[in-house]
């Protein structure tokens, strides 16, 4: 029998290495801009095929985790997701980079579900809070992916063969660690989309990670090229780097946070940590405040999607995969629809006023929390 201290060790390592491949992407992303020649409106259509991927994969995920044990999607969706990341570095027609950005963003959804369902799942087993830590390692795992890529592209090491490292690390990880999966969490009840007026309760946790995704999106995929066009910095990944770096520790504090200040006042804190960043890094747009600025926005948005998952895991009317399934569509398409906004208003305005749209969503967290928990409060949870 495995023990539940060796589940969350191998579930750990799956967020890690998820982190690591969506940051090999996303610091890759100048470096796909200038060899297709794209400006900002170019490759904010091209990003946009990324929420079209992860919707399509909206019914089939949550039908996966409802019909299977969640490890079985878990490991067949981020096996093919490390095969659409090494697909990406070999495109050389716009409509082939389009079809694997859609098949990288549809496999990356049927992950994340499946983690988050047995993260969740895991979570039952424990007294202490340990949601937060996943997310942390995921973060974690951004950081060191942004450093890797780093190291490679100071080394002049090309995009294909940088992906195709990552995704043959993903898959080993892939092939050894299913084993050591949770197996029989499949809920019975719950796992079908009620179609009606909304819940409410899932509605304004949905608009909350929505506004967080549009800046976690947005900083993933444009915090490189805001170093490298409005800073002229050379290495451009600093801006990236140092965004995940405080938002992997933020969620490795989240837990003792949320315990000492409570969810309501996490949240509160979370948004004007972004709104100071983000002022920050656009009213002086120097490598230092805007470094200064980033690490706040980092340490703002991390908490606000494993906060509003294990949330959503307490739904009276979903299981928690589905409930997940329902809240990750307002988080990926946030996270997925803040790139190609920034690129539009970047190419109609400029990239430092484009920013300002993650200041006005961080702001957003604070009245839609507290409507949340409002309501919560009228259910008697």
């Amino acid at each position: 029998m495995i023990s539940k201290s060796k589940h969350r060790i191998f579930l750990s390592l799956f967020f890690f290495m998820s982190g690591f491949s969506f940051a090999t992407w996303a610091s890759r992303i100048p470096t796909i801009k200038t060899a297709f020649g794209f400006n900002e409106a170019e490759l904010g259509a091209i990003l946009l095929a990324m929420p079209v991927g992860s919707l399509i994969g909206l019914p089939i995920s949550g039908w996966l985790v409802a019909k299977y044990n969640s490890r079985v999607p878990l490991a067949i969706g981020y096996g093919l997701n490390a095969l659409s990341l090494a697909l990406i570095g070999f495109t050389q027609q716009t409509y082939s980079l389009v079809i694997a950005v859609v098949l990288f963003a549809f496999t990356t959804r049927i992950f994340n579900i499946s983690v988050n369902t047995q993260a969740i799942t895991l979570q039952q087993q424990f007294e202490q809070k340990i949601i937060g830590s996943f997310h942390g390692f995921w973060s974690t795992g951004g950081i060191a992916g942004v450093a890797f890529s780093t190291l490679l592209i100071a080394l002049n090491i090309s995009l294909q063969l940088h992906l195709v490292i990552v995704a043959v690390i993903a898959l080993a990880l892939t092939c050894y660690a299913f084993k050591y999966l949770l197996k029989d969490d499949r809920s019975s009840t719950g796992n079908k989309i009620i179609m009606g007026k909304p819940d409410p309760y899932i509605l304004y946790l949905g608009l909350v990670v929505f506004c967080s995704a549009i800046c976690e999106g947005g900083m993933f995929d444009w915090s490189g090229i805001y170093f490298q066009e409005v800073l002229n910095v050379k290495i451009f990944t600093y801006g990236y780097l140092i965004f995940m770096t405080f938002m992997a520790l933020s969620r490795f504090l989240s837990d003792l946070i949320i315990a000492r200040f409570g969810m309501p006042a996490t949240y509160i804190m979370s948004a004007l940590f972004i709104v100071a960043g983000i002022a920050m890094a656009i009213i002086v747009p120097t490598f230092w405040t805007a470094m200064i600025g980033f690490s706040l926005v980092g340490f703002g948005t991390a908490a606000v999607v494993p906060m509003s998952y294990a949330l959503a895991g307490a739904s009276s009317k979903y299981s928690p995969g589905m409930a997940i399934s329902i809240i990750a569509t307002y988080s990926i398409t946030g996270m997925l629809l803040g790139p190609p906004l920034i690129g539009y208003l970047a190419h109609a305005f400029n990239l430092r006023v484009s920013f300002i749209i993650f200041g006005l969503c961080g702001l957003m967290l604070i009245p839609i929390s507290q409507m949340f928990f409002r309501h919560r409060k009228t259910l008697g949870v």
